[in-house]
């Protein structure tokens, strides 16, 4: 059964989009038109270029993730790492997320969205330079950009590359340098794409979300600064999302809570990824016993 799917962000939770991923395929379902933001395009760009799930346990297996996060030993005193955040506006350049991207997408012939079929991978950047949220590939006309021309993998850093952790990626264009960050900052999980207002329903509609269901939220308790900047962060990039899903879609939303683990726990055990994927496919198999609805 032919359907269309969408991935939030959640950094290295994503994870659990994997096992997911693993129970949805085992079920018989497969991807026509996918979306997503952060660690959720990641997974929407891989399964777009034709990757089984199994195929993806392969590549996580393979890859030591702290390689993503480009060490350079100048910046290993925590003094200059802040020095780096404040003149480079990221710990991370993001260039090693890239390559890694473009090697494993170019392995299976993708290189620019002319690769893709037609409005099947669309994913979401934050535009900090002028205050908009981005849909790629479709927006890059608005900066004269020509979209079947741009790279995949250059779009999903740009939708993975989260504030201060990875340095905000420079889009040129007739209208200058627009800085460009993680997508979660406007948009952690773009069900609203596959709107009937938006684009014609021509099949059902499966969410993959990193977090509880609207209900079962749990309340933030905030004892300090951090923990404020912390809850206003995360108000700031779920509470459009989740408006549109408590009145929506929330019947057709796989919801995966993963507290206890932080995005950009990059130096995860083997086990403890394993764990994250098992958690994933769980929740997903409990979720399709009784799905369509």
């Amino acid at each position: 059964m032919d359907i269309d799917g969408v991935f939030s962000g959640g950094g290295i939770k994503g994870l659990a989009l994997i096992g997911a991923y693993q129970a949805i395929e085992e079920k018989g379902y497969t991807f026509k038109r996918l979306a997503g933001t952060s660690a959720g395009a990641v997974i929407a760009a891989f399964i777009a270029a034709g990757y089984s799930s199994r195929e993806l346990l392969d590549i996580m297996d393979d890859i030591d993730l702290k390689e993503l996060m480009d060490s350079n030993a100048i910046i290993s005193l925590p003094i200059l790492k802040w020095f780096r955040v404040y003149y480079r506006l990221g710990l991370y350049k993001g260039v090693a997320l890239e390559n890694w991207l473009e090697e494993k997408l170019k392995a299976r012939g993708i290189y620019t969205f002319a690769d893709l079929p037609p409005h099947s991978l669309r994913v979401i950047a934050s535009d900090l330079s002028n205050g908009r949220l981005l849909v790629l590939p479709d927006d890059l006309e608005k900066y004269g950009i020509a979209k079947e021309t741009f790279p995949v993998a250059r779009a999903i850093r740009m939708s993975a590359s989260l504030p201060y952790f990875f340095e905000p990626v420079k889009l040129r264009s007739l209208e200058g340098i627009s800085f460009m960050v993680d997508g979660g900052v406007l948009s952690n999980f773009p069900i609203w794409l596959f709107d009937s207002e938006n684009v014609k329903m021509e099949r059902p509609v499966l969410g993959v979300k990193l977090s509880h269901d609207v209900i079962g939220k749990p309340k933030k308790q905030i004892n300090n600064a951090i923990d404020l900047y912390e809850a206003l962060f995360t108000t700031m990039k779920d509470a459009h999302d989740s408006r549109y899903i408590s009145r929506k879609h929330e019947k057709n939303i796989i919801f995966i809570p993963t507290e206890g683990v932080l995005t950009t726990e990059f130096q995860l055990t083997p086990e403890r990824k394993a764990e994250l994927i098992q958690y994933g496919k769980l929740k997903a198999e409990c979720f399709l016993r009784k799905w369509p609805y």
